[in-house]
Parts: structure tokens; sequence; C-alpha cells
């Protein structure tokens, strides 16, 4: 299955707290739309989330995060993983 890394930009006042509950939430549908949700990450003075998921399609994720908590991608890059 490939392998994403979806953004979500400009989250003013966003910390890590908010960043694992809307996880959380994303684990909870995620299993409806085919996506395994796998890590997360926070620059919090930029107010950007990183999200690492595998998936059918990029629209899978956004369908998943759109039904969670609401936050759709910004950007979202099929990625592969090197050493």
């Amino acid at each position: 299955m490939p392998r994403y890394l979806d953004i979500h930009r400009d989250i003013k006042g966003v910390k890590l707290k908010d960043v694992a509950e809307a996880h959380a939430k994303d684990l909870k549908v995620q299993g409806k739309y085919g996506v395994n949700f796998q890590k997360y990450w926070l620059d919090e003075e930029k107010g950007t989330i990183f999200c690492l998921s595998d998936a059918p399609n990029r629209e899978a994720i956004a369908k998943a995060h759109g039904e969670a908590h609401g936050l759709l991608p910004s950007e979202t890059f099929q990625v592969q993983e090197g050493s």
C-alpha cells in the first residue's frame, strides 16, 4: 500500500495535546477509508502538523481527516522510506 505524508499548515495556537486528540479521532475512522495512520509530528512555532499514513490514495486520507475532525491537509505527498 502506498505511504503518504500529509501537511496541515497555519494552525494557529496548536499544541501537541491537540494533535494527539485529533490523531485519536483519526484512528477511530481510519478503517472505514482503508487508511492506517502511523505517526504525527508538530512544529508548534509554525503551526504545522505532519501526518504519516498508509492509504489507498490521497482522497482516502482527506476523507478520514474530514470525518474525524474536519482538518484537511494543505498538501499530501506520496513518499518512499529510505535509511
